[in-house]
């Protein structure tokens, strides 16, 4: 189930895959572009650095809106119904960019596309957490960031196959696949389950019970079924005595209190800013035409090997995650991370556009897509699913997913100002500038990411009231939650009493 959810990643990734490749296409060029004398394009047509920024960067400034919008439905309509209404925003964007072969309806369908891809991005995120098992939570949710890097495959494979046509099949066809992954998705989704934990969030135990049944794969009757709603129900319960947590209550708490709102908002945010400083999008989104500029061949068929590499490294996380736990992946790999950008931007700096330097330009980028595939591309995104509380775990989770969409949308519009002839024309320099957010990405993990390898979502919360980031890979739950409310002497609403009342009017209510 969890595997298929993950599906929605292909979304994310086919559509940054495919802007990349098609804008490096003859045809692309000559229908969006204007005329240039022959020495700056060898099609007599080119688009501007602005067109090109925009172009890339919009689809990421409507996935920042969706991805705080998400949040506010998540919690009113259901997780698994907002991934769907994702779905089908989505394929209105996509529409409107096969509509006419005008810049305006590229960017709006872009746009309007951004705002489907952050429906489906933060939600989805949230559904595969809530519902996987704590003890392959961590390889369950990578499967997300899997997902992405096969889309950027899919894509680089299509418009490797359709770039040297000579009619708009060049780049309409790699757009107009992205029906099938959201048609895919929204049609299994509507067969998987609801999240047990959005059940118990609207007091409808009967349904989290039956929803729980499913994904553990055991009878409602089982007793370690019970448990473990039971331990959600009373975690959900002690939040809410609090109060109702609004946007506003996200921020409550100084950075200072380990367990405070405002500091797991500032950790999950900050981690996915800093996932998208490693440098991994301007490869992304740029490589193609970055490989076009610095003037090295078969650009389409090395586009393609980067993103082989980077799908064959993510499987890796699987087990290093559950194995070595999140921690450690954040760290070593933003060192690792950080050392190829050097040795890149060193080598470039000593002999650029030489062949040498083109060489070590491609070797290093496919070992440093290697590092951020098996360790900040899934683990950022397990984290920002685990370290928040139910209260707030859909608000958050859009936060932090709409953080990775800001910076995303930044980068996109930064770039080509950076890299591009007439602008910064830093070329492979520019990896000095991700060199160096990467080291300051293993700074980051290590001071404020906690260890949440096998804790229950409701045991992070605790753990993390308890000890500072740096101590807890060492933490261990002693008793559950429920326990310690009941020992506690607050009062609890016992939710096994709720589910045998209601055992009589189960098969009325399920159906």
């Amino acid at each position: 189930m969890c595997a298929f959810a993950a599906f929605a990643g292909m979304l994310f990734g086919y559509d940054s895959g495919y802007i990349a490749s098609v804008m490096a296409m003859r045809q692309f060029k000559l229908e969006y572009g204007h005329p240039v004398p022959l020495g700056i394009g060898s099609t007599g047509y080119f688009y501007g650095t602005w067109q090109k920024s925009l172009t890339v960067s919009i689809l990421s400034a409507g996935t920042f809106f969706g991805a705080l919008l998400s949040g506010v439905l998540a919690d009113r309509i259901g997780r698994k119904t907002t991934i769907i209404a994702g779905c089908g925003v989505f394929c209105v964007g996509v529409a409107i960019q096969l509509c006419a072969t005008l810049v305006t309806a590229l960017v709006m369908g872009r746009l309007i596309a951004g705002l489907g891809v952050g429906f489906v991005s933060a939600i989805n995120i949230l559904y595969m957490s809530e519902v996987a098992p704590r003890k392959v939570r961590g390889a369950i949710v990578s499967c997300y960031q899997f997902a992405i890097t096969i889309g950027i495959m899919l894509a680089s494979c299509v418009a490797y196959g359709t770039h040297s046509r000579t009619d708009t099949g060049a780049f309409r066809i790699p757009i107009a696949i992205q029906f099938v992954w959201a048609i895919i998705l929204a049609g299994g989704l509507m067969m998987l389950p609801e999240s047990p934990r959005y059940y118990v969030m609207k007091g409808r135990l009967d349904l989290a019970i039956r929803a729980l049944s499913r994904v553990r794969g055991q009878p409602m009757e089982s007793d370690q079924l019970q448990d473990e709603l039971a331990e959600i129900q009373a975690n959900y319960e002690f939040e809410q005595q609090v109060g109702q947590v609004t946007w506003v209550g996200c921020f409550r708490g100084g950075i200072g209190n380990r367990n405070s709102n405002v500091r797991k908002v500032f950790i999950g945010t900050a981690l996915q800013m800093f996932q998208q400083l490693t440098g991994i999008n301007f490869i992304i989104y740029f490589n193609t035409t970055f490989f076009q500029t610095i003037g090295l061949k078969n650009i389409f068929l090395i586009s393609m090997v980067t993103t082989v590499v980077n799908v064959c490294s993510t499987p890796v996380s699987f087990w290093t995650i559950e194995r070595y736990g999140r921690r450690p992946l954040l760290i070593w790999g933003a060192v690792a991370m950080s050392v190829c950008e050097f040795v890149i931007a060193a080598v470039w700096t000593l002999d650029a556009n030489s062949e040498t330097a083109n060489y070590v330009l491609i070797v290093f980028v496919c070992i440093y897509i290697f590092f951020f595939a098996s360790t900040w591309g899934p683990a950022s995104w397990v984290v920002i699913g685990e370290i928040y509380q139910l209260p707030i775990r859909a608000k958050g989770v859009a936060l932090s997913t709409a953080s990775n969409w800001f910076w995303n949308c930044v980068i996109g519009i930064i770039v080509p100002y950076m890299v591009d002839e007439g602008a910064g024309n830093l070329g492979g320099k520019v990896f000095f500038v991700w060199g160096t957010t990467c080291a300051m990405c293993a700074v980051f993990a290590y001071l404020f990411v906690p260890e949440t390898k096998s804790l229950t979502l409701e045991q992070v919360d605790k753990m993390m009231e308890e000890v500072p980031a740096m101590r807890s890979s060492k933490w261990r739950a002693t008793d559950t939650f429920a326990h310690t409310i009941e020992m506690g002497g607050r009062e609890r609403v016992s939710t096994k009493k709720h589910i045998s009342s209601s055992k009589s009017s189960l098969p009325k209510a399920f159906g």
